[in-house]
């Protein structure tokens, strides 16, 4: 797609990528779009619900959707940070350590259920998150674009979750809230059952160029100075208001610049719009920013709550 033709010409590579997604996982477009925008922006995702509504469905169909390697962590409290980054392994025949990657090796990774491990596993994804690569016995390993991480957790108030650290959450460009589907999508599920039925012969509709070439477009996406000055008042809101206590950080402000940007190009869009900041203030922000009403209860309701206020307070350029 040549994005600065003047017309919204959606690239087709992206239509049979939310397509061949939406032919197994039903009802939630929104997720589906926001998913594709976190691939867009070379950032990772992460997707929080009650357990039974399709996290891992969505992760895999989009993994099952291109052809680039995928790799699932189940993440357990017994899980050592070896385990997702790899170990050397002594080679009887060299009598040399040999190094054996573990499954952070891949182009798109799902760690399934993150907050059932400890922090500090959690933590041995912090690298491989932030600068694309991986430091093992004294050396470091580069990941192969395309990287990203989509995480699925349980909400934290259920049994045997762990807290993610802030620094871990500030890692996922998006927060992605699944919740029920409609009637017709539930008996579309319950008819047809897709995960069982598709999903493992769900074909892959891009490769690893495709997926590149697609976000090398993203920076390419215009941000007129207006846009920017909307992002830093928003930015600037959260942290004045007195219900949080801990407001948007810059790295925030440029996640929500980012994924705006893909937000426009996932529409065939040369340019934001106040409205691509407005739809993802929520998912770009709700982990990052932290009130104080969650702090005693761990209601993220209440933050999502607080970041709509701000939103209707926060003037958008015309």
């Amino acid at each position: 797609m040549a994005i600065f033709a003047g017309v919204h010409v959606i690239d087709q590579r992206l239509e049979r990528l939310r397509a061949n997604i939406a032919s197994v996982f039903f009802g939630h477009p929104e997720a589906v779009n926001q998913l594709m925008i976190g691939l867009l922006a070379r950032g990772h995702v992460l997707i929080e619900d009650v357990p039974g509504v399709g996290k891992t469905v969505l992760a895999r169909a989009l993994a099952r959707s291109l052809a680039c390697k995928f790799s699932r962590i189940q993440f357990t409290p017994d899980l050592l940070p070896s385990d997702v980054l790899g170990v050397s392994v002594l080679n009887q025949a060299t009598q040399t350590f040999d190094f054996k990657p573990g499954p952070i090796f891949a182009n798109i990774v799902l760690a399934d259920e993150i907050n059932r491990t400890t922090p500090r596993t959690q933590s041995a994804l912090l690298e491989a998150m932030s600068e694309g690569q991986v430091s093992v016995e004294n050396q470091t390993l580069a990941l192969q674009r395309p990287f990203m991480v989509v995480a699925t957790q349980n909400p934290f108030e259920f049994e045997g979750t762990y807290h993610l650290p802030e620094n871990q959450l500030d890692r996922f460009l998006l927060q992605i809230a699944v919740g029920y589907p409609d009637r017709s999508a539930e008996q579309r599920i319950l008819t047809l059952q897709p995960s069982r039925t598709r999903l493992d012969a769900l074909a892959p509709v891009l490769d690893d160029a495709d997926v590149i070439a697609l976000q090398d477009q993203v920076p390419l996406v215009t941000v007129e100075a207006s846009i920017i000055e909307y992002i830093l008042d928003i930015a600037q809101a959260t942290r004045r208001d007195e219900r949080l206590h801990l407001g948007l950080s810059p790295r925030g402000a440029l996640a929500l610049t980012t994924a705006a940007q893909a937000a426009a190009l996932l529409v065939g869009r040369s340019y934001v719009t106040p409205d691509d900041v407005k739809a993802l203030v929520v998912p770009v922000c709700v982990h990052r920013v932290i009130s104080k009403t969650y702090l005693h209860d761990g209601a993220a309701g209440s933050t999502e709550r607080i970041l709509q206020d701000l939103l209707e307070s926060v003037a958008a350029p015309s």
